[in-house]
């Protein structure tokens, strides 16, 4: 495919080159109204959209963060044009200038809507799994109403094939349905933590609405009202939504179950469940009052709990609000303004368009031959009643291609008669630090890799596969850069049966 620079429109008094719409399988179509409330289960959360109604697949396929499948192949950005913010939650401390942090709220540098939409072009340029921009921050997207659809306004016009998002507290939100629906947005992140006020009192010190700041049980009321009517009309505008909740335990973790009812009520499409991240020198009042973090096993059953009809998303990475690159990466440091400048001064509007529609062409293969080796290997474990827990280190592309002193995360599947279903990741410390074996990050991993009956890698050395089997894991490198899915279902099958061929 190819594109003339003259194509198409471009952004008022800009020079930015148009990126065409990419005519090829599961491109962008026109959305359809009332696409949340008719999601079934098997989607996006648990790792395939086969079981969605056509506009509803058509929005996730190609989204990194409300498909499970999507974010193996898609990468996602961040535009931080939104500082303010119009409530204060205790787990929030908006810092800037932490390139080493990994958190929502954080971001390097802000942008305006003009450089944003520059730097847009620019990532498209250079990664072509690019296919979603959103604005998260560092505050509240619709807290900078103006900006926020000013940059949507400015990417809409030089890169239409790009999916629009925000995500929002949702004080805000109702004021906006109309603007949202109007520029295509067609996902939007509500974070919604309590919708019982005397619980969010304790999350929320404050909000700010109407020229007013409120205090405690009052101002969480007024917050839960705001953020159930906001949902309420996004769905009816066949918005998809993806509510955010963090998970802290002894405040909102048993409560998290009433509201994963009470969204799931108003048609949200997807619910998110994350871990509280806390740790004092983020300097949160949560990390500094020694609020702790649940662990992944209460944070797996939390999920598991709330499963059921609605979506459940598991591969959430907590971004930052100026991420780039694809889930579990963060390649921002290599777009600072200097290089955007550079590289937009060459990009060649055409070739950017060839090799998006070449990517995108080949992961539509790749995703055709993974789901029917899974669907395949499948049939090897459907009489089983046993499940296991294993973990994959991966780069990307849904295959085992990472060395396992590469790896910062572990993405974790449960298996059983159903197949591998994708269920979390957990983060760890490199074992291998420039060419040199870090012994003090062993027991770290060991222990992130608690309940895990094997790991999956490219490659692994002998001290490290030692360690591991001391610890009860085994160490599989014998489908090195084999589809995972498939893998997983294969040795399961094997090592379930007794075999005496199980790849190790």
């Amino acid at each position: 495919m190819s594109a003339s620079l003259s194509s198409g429109s471009r952004p008022p008094g800009s020079s930015l080159p148009r990126i065409i719409p990419l005519n090829v399988v599961g491109s962008a179509k026109p959305a359809s109204a009332g696409g949340c409330a008719t999601a079934t289960k098997g989607g996006c959360g648990s790792g395939s959209s086969a079981g969605l109604p056509q506009h509803i697949r058509d929005k996730v396929h190609d989204h990194p963060c409300y498909s499970a499948e999507a974010h193996h192949h898609f990468a996602r950005m961040h535009v931080a044009v939104a500082p303010a913010c119009n409530i204060q939650c205790n787990y929030c401390n908006r810092k800037y200038d932490c390139a080493n942090e990994s958190r929502p709220g954080v971001v390097s540098e802000k942008l305006t809507p003009e450089f944003a939409a520059k730097k847009v072009l620019a990532v498209a340029a250079r990664i072509p799994q690019l296919s979603v921009v959103g604005v998260a921050g560092p505050g509240d997207a619709l807290a900078n109403p103006e900006k926020t659809f000013r940059t949507f306004e400015l990417i809409k016009a030089a890169a239409p094939d790009i999916r629009l998002c925000l995500s929002t507290n949702g004080l805000a939100l109702p004021d906006h349905v109309e603007r949202i629906k109007a520029l295509g947005v067609d996902h939007v992140t509500i974070t919604i933590n309590m919708v019982d006020p005397e619980i969010g009192a304790r999350i929320y010190p404050w909000i700010f609405f109407d020229h007013k700041r409120y205090h405690g049980v009052e101002a969480a009321r007024l917050l839960h009202e705001r953020q159930m009517r906001g949902l309420e009309m996004l769905v009816a505008e066949g918005i998809l939504v993806k509510v955010n909740s963090v998970m802290i335990p002894g405040i909102n973790d048993r409560h998290l179950v009433e509201v994963n009812a009470a969204v799931k009520s108003r048609g949200a499409f997807l619910h998110n469940i994350m871990p509280l991240i806390s740790d004092p020198a983020h300097g949160t009042h949560f990390g500094l009052t020694g609020q702790r973090g649940p662990t992944p096993a209460e944070l797996k059953a939390l999920q598991d709990a709330c499963e059921g009809d609605m979506q459940l998303m598991r591969h959430c990475r907590q971004c930052r609000a100026d991420a780039v690159g694809m889930l579990g990466e963060d390649r921002g440091a290599e777009f600072g303004s200097a290089a955007i400048e550079a590289i937009a001064a060459e990009i060649d509007a055409e070739q950017m368009n060839e090799a998006r529609a070449a990517y995108r062409s080949f992961v539509e293969r790749e995703r055709a031959d993974q789901t029917a080796a899974a669907d395949a290997a499948k049939v090897q474990v459907a009489a089983t009643a046993e499940t296991r827990l294993v973990a994959v280190a991966t780069k990307g592309s849904g295959r085992i291609n990472q060395h396992f002193g590469h790896a910062e995360e572990f993405q974790v599947y449960e298996l059983s008669a159903a197949g591998a279903k994708f269920i979390g990741h957990r983060k760890v410390s490199l074992y291998c630090q420039g060419g040199f074996e870090d012994d003090e990050a062993m027991p770290g991993i060991v222990e992130a890799l608690a309940g895990c009956a094997a790991v999956f890698v490219a490659k692994i050395g002998h001290c490290p596969r030692k360690d591991l089997a001391a610890a009860g894991v085994d160490a599989i490198e014998g489908y090195a850069h084999e589809y995972i899915e498939a893998s997983l279902i294969d040795w399961f099958a094997k090592s379930t049966a007794g075999a005496g061929t199980m790849v190790a």
